[in-house]
C-alpha cells in the first residue's frame, strides 16, 4: 500500500483523541496510511485508534527498542519505522511479523540491512545526508535496495525524488504539520493531503494548500 501511494504521512501526535479524525482527514484526502512516531506519550493510543479505521493502514515511527516494537504491535501497527539501523529491533521485527523499515544513511549501514534479509530501507535524514544526488549515488552499488526518503521532504522537492527509479515512496511532515495539528484543522489536512496525493499521481511538483 505504501509502494501504491508513495506518500507516508509522518506523525507526531501529542493527544490521542485527535487520531480518530486525524485519520479520517487522511483518507479523505486519498492517502490510507500513515506513520505514527513514538515521539509523543500518546503514541500508542494513537496507533490503536487509528489502526480501528477500516482502511487505514498504520505504522510505528521512531522506534527505538525491541520493546516498543512489541507495544506498537499489540496496538495494531502493521510496519515498523526507526530512524536508525537496530539489529534488535530489526530481529524482534521478524519476530512479529511485521515489516521494519530501519533508517541508514551510508553503505556500512546499508550493508548492514542487506545482512538481515532487508531490501527496502528508510533515508534519513534525507535532505542533511546528501538527498536526490545520495541515493542516486547509492541505489548505484545496492541496485537491489528501494528507499523511503524522509527527513526535509517536502511539496516542493517530493517529485525529484520519487523520480528516482530506487525510490518506493517519502515520508514527512508536510502534510500534517504540527501547527495544523494542534488546531485540529482537519479541513486543512485534508486539504494537504489532497494536494500531495495529486502532486505523486500528476507528475508534478505539489503547491502550497489554501485555507
Amino acid at each position: 500500500m505504501i509502494e501504491a501511494n508513495r506518500l507516508l504521512p509522518v506523525i507526531a501526535l501529542p493527544d490521542a483523541s485527535a487520531a480518530r479524525p486525524l485519520g479520517e482527514a487522511l483518507l479523505a484526502g486519498g492517502l490510507p496510511c500513515a506513520e505514527v512516531t513514538f515521539r509523543t506519550d500518546a503514541a500508542v493510543e494513537a496507533i490503536a485508534a487509528m489502526a480501528a479505521i477500516d482502511g487505514l493502514l498504520v505504522g510505528a515511527g521512531t522506534v527505538l527498542t525491541p520493546e516498543q516494537v512489541d507495544r506498537a504491535v499489540a496496538a495494531g501497527a502493521r510496519f515498523v519505522v526507526s530512524p536508525g539501523f537496530s539489529p534488535a529491533v530489526v530481529r524482534r521485527c521478524r519476530e512479529r511479523g511485521v515489516p521494519a523499515f530501519p533508517g541508514v544513511m551510508t553503505p556500512t549501514e546499508i550493508q548492514m540491512a542487506l545482512d538481515e534479509g532487508l531490501s527496502t530501507v528508510k533515508f534519513f535524514p534525507a535532505e542533511q545526508a546528501g538527498g536526490v544526488g545520495m541515493i542516486k549515488a547509492l541505489s548505484a552499488p545496492f541496485r537491489s535496495v528501494r528507499f523511503i526518503p524522509t527527513g526535509g521532504v517536502n511539496a516542493d522537492n517530493l517529485r525529484s525524488y520519487l523520480d528516482i527509479p530506487a525510490v518506493v515512496a517519502v515520508g514527512g511532515t508536510w502534510m500534517v504539520p504540527a501547527d495544523v495539528l494542534t488546531a485540529k484543522d482537519w479541513a486543512r489536512i485534508t486539504a494537504l493531503v489532497a494536494e500531495a496525493v495529486q502532486a505523486v499521481k500528476s507528475g508534478e511538483p505539489g503547491k502550497k494548500a489554501t485555507a
